[in-house]
């Protein structure tokens, strides 16, 4: 069996230490376990790296503690719009929904209008009606919303009134979910999801349903999931421009990775991160906010999480934390 490596991240628009009980952190990180050991899985039982980024992004999106799914951020008339993508390095092809409101986790839709291969990219009322008719899970609107989000698009409207948004928190403007995996066949793929940013104008769709800006992989090269001001991440094509580094300037993962992150978006001002995984399994995760929920397993099978800049081991490949 070749190797095999993840990476996941839930976001850098991490609370600031002081936001946060301990027991809010603690929930966070397990939650991070979680879709780690759910990926992680796949991997070891000689599944794709498809299934398992897609596995390890639906114990996301069901999880509170992330802005995807259950717990997505409220638009400017209080309502979700949820995106998502998935990406095969194998063949290219790729799957998106923008938009979507009724979808439990939009990472299967995604994948879904992968595998139909009509379309790349499906949005709004008709994305969800196709997932309907595909059989997967459809909730009321309401199942999103979280008394967290609420709040968040409380101090945004707030912010914004008061013509301060620029210096709002990350954790009060935005988060994503995403994954990144090698599997033992040498392929990659990513898969991202989000709700937006808080307070977003209604309509907006950033970078995670973009194919090349928030979600990108391709064989030989890397896989890429991105968080942060989408905005940018489309201008600059963020998930391509890492893989194209890789491949015509020989620069390592590591080192594509941190270019694009610290040097082309930093200067704007705007929080961004993302995880990668390399043709080679390693793994990279760049951010330049305060912290970055994310985590990573290498190929030797070690379990790590992280919000700031201090990271947990989770022990080794017998499976991460515990329920």
């Amino acid at each position: 069996m070749g190797k095999i490596a993840l990476a996941i991240h839930g976001g850098c628009g991490v609370m600031a230490k002081l936001g946060l009980t301990d027991a809010e952190w603690e929930a966070a990180r397990v939650d991070l376990g979680h879709a780690l050991n759910a990926g992680w899985a796949v991997l070891q039982a000689n599944g794709s790296a498809l299934d398992a980024v897609q596995a390890a992004v639906v114990v996301m999106e069901d999880s509170p503690h992330f802005n995807a799914g259950y717990g997505a951020a409220l638009n400017a008339a209080g309502e979700h719009e949820l995106d998502a993508s998935i990406m095969d390095g194998a063949t290219l092809e790729a799957g998106a929904v923008t938009l979507v409101r009724r979808i439990r986790n939009p990472v299967k839709a995604a994948r879904r209008v992968m595998e139909k291969g009509d379309a790349v990219l499906m949005g709004g009322s008709a994305a969800d009606d196709f997932a309907e008719a595909e059989g997967l899970d459809i909730v009321e609107p309401t199942y999103f919303t979280t008394e967290k989000r609420v709040k968040a698009l409380a101090a945004m409207k707030a912010h914004a009134a008061a013509g301060t948004a620029a210096a709002a928190s990350e954790s009060e403007k935005h988060g994503t979910v995403g994954a990144v995996a090698l599997d033992a066949a040498g392929h990659l793929a990513a898969a991202t999801s989000t709700g937006g940013y808080n307070n977003k104008p209604v309509g907006r769709i950033g970078d995670t349903p973009i194919v090349g800006a928030g979600t990108y992989a391709r064989d030989g090269l890397c896989a890429v999931s991105g968080t942060g001001k989408g905005e940018f991440f489309i201008r600059y094509a963020v998930g391509h421009e890492v893989a194209s580094r890789i491949g015509y300037l020989n620069e390592t993962l590591e080192q594509a990775a941190s270019e694009v992150i610290q040097h082309d978006l930093k200067p704007h001002g705007i929080g961004a991160g993302l995880v990668a995984v390399g043709a080679d399994g390693s793994i990279a995760a760049p951010y330049n906010t305060d912290g970055m929920f994310r985590g990573w397993v290498t190929p030797e099978g070690n379990f790590f999480v992280a919000t700031h800049d201090e990271v947990f081991s989770l022990g080794a490949a017998r499976g991460g934390v515990s329920s």
